[in-house]
């Protein structure tokens, strides 16, 4: 392992749980961005892959929510998942920017409330 893997992967299991959470919309919200970015450019191919890995990090979003915990919020939280994994397919098939601006605002908007709780 070369120093700079080791230091990722020490930042990364080092994190508190919001904090990772913080850093997995980041990541959503950046391959979303770059899927926009594909999308002007013209390059299906390289847009429905970042699309793709936005999707990822959703579902692992999804997967790791505590249902019994938290009750009604987690209940919400997965169906804004379920919907934002809809849409982004709707706009990979479509090729529509403004569903992926959609899903980025509704990103953002959770983004900052988990920043604002993981401090």
């Amino acid at each position: 392992m070369n120093g700079f893997t080791a230091y990722q992967d020490t930042a990364v299991t080092t994190q508190s749980k919001g904090r990772l959470i913080v850093l997995l919309y980041d990541g959503a919200i950046k391959f979303m961005k770059l899927a926009l970015e594909e999308l002007e450019a013209n390059n299906y191919e390289a847009k429905g892959r970042y699309i793709n890995r936005a999707q990822d990090i959703i579902n692992e979003l999804n997967a790791i929510l505590d249902m019994d915990a938290g009750g009604e919020i987690a209940t919400n939280l997965r169906k804004l998942y379920c919907f934002m994994n809809n849409r982004l397919s709707e706009a990979n098939i479509k090729h529509d920017p403004q569903i992926i601006r959609e899903v980025i605002t509704l990103m953002e908007e959770l983004n900052r409330s988990w920043k604002a709780i993981a401090g």
